[in-house]
C-alpha cells in the first residue's frame, strides 16, 4: 500500500495495522530506494521510500526463499508498474498489488504475493486518525461503496455490516437446508399403511435433492439481478410452499404420485444455499473468506441435523403417526427467516450486472474440475444426510426396527460434519485449500473401506464409525474446497488484468468469477447427493446390500483424490 509523502522529513510513518494507525519510525530514518526491516505486533514488515515519495509497506519474508530479506531488496519498475525485486532469486512484485509479475506460486504452493499494509505519513507526534468513508446507502437498503480490502474501511464499517449480513444469512439458509432435507426426516413416518417399499423412500429422498441441485445455479445469478437482501426475503417466503403441501397431504392414503411431487417441491431449499454463499462472498474480504464462507455453509448444513432432531423429538413423543407436526413447525420460522432478512440484510449494488459472470467462468476448466471435487465432498455430505436411516433400517433391520431408533443416529453425521466446516475454510486458510482437499479426499477414500468392510462382516460399530468419519470428512471437504474457489476467481482476475490495472476493478471482477463459479460448483455438487441415493438404491435392488455403492464411493474418492493432485497438489498452487 502507498500514500503520497511531502517533504517534511519530521512526520512520523504509520501502518494499519488492522484496528488503529501506529507510528514505526520517523521519516527521516528512511533513505529513498532503500528498506528498512520493522516489527509490527509480531510480524516482520518491509518499509520503503520510494525515489517519488511513496511509501511501500510489504512482508519481509521472501515468498520462494523463505528468508526475511525484502527489506533489502531493489526498487524499480516495469513500464509505469513500481516493483520490489528480490534480493534472493530477483522475482519482481508488484509494488500496488503485493502481487509477484514472474511467477504465480512459491514453490510451496502458496500464492506467490506479499501481504501489504495500508502506510501513510502521518505529522511529528500522534496524529489524528482519518475516519473511513462511510458505506453509501440507498433508500432501499442498498450499499453503493463496498471496499472489503480497503483495511481502514474495513475495521470501521465494513466489519459490523458483513457481520449482520452474515448472521441473517446464516439463519435463511439453516432453514432452507431444513427443507430441503424434510423428506430424509418424513420417509421414517412412513409406516406400511403408506405401502412404500424402501427404493421408493431412496426415490422420495433423491428427488428434492435433484431440484436442488438444478436450482443451484439460478439462485446464484438471482443475487446479482435482485439484490442479496431482496433474494433472501423471496426464496425463505419460497420456502412456505413445500413445508405447507407436506403439512397437507401427508395423511395414509395418499398417492405415492402426490408424495413424489410435493417431495420434489422441497427442493427450492437447497437453491438457498447458492444464493447465499453468492451473497456473503462478496461481502468479505480475501483473507477472511474461507472463515466466512464456511460460518455461512456450516450454520446453513446444521438445518439437515436440526430437521432431523425434531423429528426425533416429534417421534418420541407424538409417534410415527403424526408426520404433519414436522413441517408445521417450521411454518413460523420460515417468517421469521424472512422478517430478519427484511430488517436486517442488505444489498451489495456492485453485485448488480453480473450478466456475463456465467459464461466467463463457464469456458475456465477449473470451474469443472471444482464442480467434481465438490462432488466428492458435498454430494457425499448430502447424500449420505438424506439416506443415512434409510440406510441402517435396511440393512440393520434388527438393530434398527423402529423408525424413532434409527432416528436417534440419523443426526450425529449431519451435525458433526457441519460443525466442522468452518474448520475446513480454517486449514484451507492456513495450509492451502489444495493441501487440505488432497489430504481429505485420501482420508475419505479409507472412510469408505472402512464401512464396505463393516457391511461386510456386518459390524455395525464398524460400520458407524466409517459412516461418522466420511460425514466429519466431508465437512472438512466442503470447507476446504469453497475456499479454493475464491483463490482461483481472484488469480483469474489478476492474470486477466495483468499489471497496472486498478486493484478495485480486479477485486470486483474477483467477486464476481468468485460467486459465479460457486453457482456452478454448488449446482453440479449437489448433483453428488442424487448419485449418492440412486446408488444405494440400486445396490439393495440387485444385490439386497449397499457393498456395490460403498465400492462406488470409494473409486468416486480415489478419482477425486487423483485430480486434486494432477490439476493443483503436483506444483506449486495459489489454492
Amino acid at each position: 500500500m502507498t500514500t503520497a509523502l511531502t517533504t517534511n522529513t519530521t512526520a512520523t510513518v504509520e501502518i494499519h495495522d488492522g484496528s488503529r494507525w501506529t507510528p514505526v519510525c520517523e521519516r527521516a530514518d528512511l533513505v529513498p530506494g532503500r528498506g528498512v526491516a520493522l516489527l509490527l505486533d509480531g510480524e516482520q514488515l518491509a518499509v520503503y521510500l520510494g525515489g517519488d515519495g511513496e511509501l511501500y509497506a510489504v512482508e519481509n519474508r521472501d515468498p520462494f526463499s523463505g528468508a526475511y530479506v525484502m527489506s533489502r531488496g531493489i526498487l524499480g519498475s516495469r513500464g509505469e508498474v513500481p516493483v520490489l525485486l528480490s534480493p534472493m532469486y530477483k522475482q519482481a512484485f508488484d509494488l500496488r498489488t503485493g502481487v509477484c509479475l514472474d511467477e504465480d506460486f512459491a514453490p510451496d504452493g502458496s500464492p506467490a504475493v506479499l501481504r501489504q499494509w495500508p502506510v501513510r505519513l502521518g505529522a511529528a507526534g500522534s496524529p489524528a486518525e482519518t475516519p473511513a468513508a462511510p458505506a453509501r446507502f440507498g433508500r432501499r437498503r442498498g450499499i453503493d461503496d463496498w471496499r472489503p480490502e480497503d483495511a481502514e474501511f474495513w475495521e470501521r464499517t465494513g466489519a459490523p455490516i458483513a457481520r449482520r449480513n452474515l448472521v441473517f444469512s446464516v439463519l435463511s439458509e439453516h432453514i432452507g437446508f431444513s427443507v430441503w432435507s424434510l423428506w430424509s426426516v418424513l420417509v421414517l413416518f412412513l409406516g406400511p399403511e403408506y405401502h412404500i417399499d424402501p427404493a421408493g423412500k431412496f426415490t422420495l429422498t433423491a428427488l428434492p435433492t435433484a431440484l436442488g441441485a438444478v436450482l443451484r445455479l439460478p439462485y446464484t445469478f438471482a443475487v446479482a439481478r435482485f439484490g442479496g437482501r431482496n433474494w433472501t426475503i423471496l426464496s425463505a417466503l419460497l420456502l412456505l410452499v413445500p413445508t405447507a403441501l407436506a403439512a397437507v397431504v401427508l395423511k395414509p392414503g395418499v398417492s405415492y404420485g402426490t408424495l413424489l411431487a410435493v417431495a420434489c417441491v422441497a427442493g427450492v431449499g437447497g437453491g438457498n444455499f447458492a444464493s447465499s454463499m453468492a451473497n456473503i462472498n462478496a461481502f468479505y474480504p480475501q483473507r477472511l473468506k474461507g472463515w466466512a464462507l464456511g460460518i455461512n455453509a456450516g450454520g446453513g448444513n446444521l438445518g439437515v441435523p436440526a430437521v432431523q432432531l425434531v423429528g426425533l423429538l416429534i417421534l418420541a413423543t407424538a409417534g410415527a403417526t403424526h408426520p404433519r407436526l414436522l413441517p408445521l413447525a417450521y411454518l413460523p420460522l420460515i417468517v421469521l427467516a424472512a422478517l430478519g432478512a427484511l430488517f436486517r440484510m442488505d444489498n451489495l449494488t456492485a453485485l448488480r450486472n453480473d450478466r456475463r459472470a456465467l459464461r466467463d467462468v463457464g469456458r475456465d476448466p477449473h470451474t469443472w474440475v471444482m464442480s467434481m471435487l465438490y462432488i466428492g465432498t458435498f454430494g457425499s455430505f448430502i447424500g449420505f444426510s438424506f439416506a443415512f436411516g434409510q440406510v441402517l433400517q435396511v440393512q440393520f433391520h434388527h438393530q434398527f426396527d423402529t423408525p424413532v431408533k434409527a432416528a436417534y443416529l440419523t443426526f450425529l453425521g449431519p451435525l458433526l460434519g457441519s460443525l466442522v466446516r468452518p474448520v475446513g475454510g480454517l486449514l484451507a486458510d492456513r495450509w492451502g485449500g489444495a493441501r487440505v482437499t488432497l489430504a481429505t479426499f485420501a482420508a475419505m477414500a479409507a472412510g469408505a473401506l472402512t464401512v464396505l468392510l463393516a457391511s461386510r462382516q456386518n459390524s455395525l460399530p464398524l460400520f458407524i464409525a466409517g459412516f461418522v468419519a466420511l460425514f466429519v470428512l466431508s465437512g472438512i471437504g466442503n470447507g476446504s474446497t469453497y475456499r479454493m474457489i475464491p483463490a482461483i476467481a481472484r488469480l483469474r482476475a489478476q492474470q486477466t488484468a495483468g499489471p497496472g490495472a486498478d486493484p478495485q476493478q480486479t477485486d470486483h471482477d474477483a467477486r464476481r468469477r468468485a460467486s459465479a463459479m460457486i453457482g456452478i460448483a454448488g449446482a453440479v455438487g449437489a448433483f453428488g447427493g442424487v448419485l449418492v441415493n440412486i446408488a444405494l438404491r440400486q445396490s439393495f435392488l440387485s444385490t439386497h446390500n449397499a457393498n456395490a455403492a460403498y465400492v462406488a464411493f470409494l473409486a468416486d474418492y480415489a478419482a477425486c483424490l487423483l485430480l486434486t493432485w494432477l490439476v493443483y497438489a503436483r506444483r506449486p498452487s495459489a489454492v
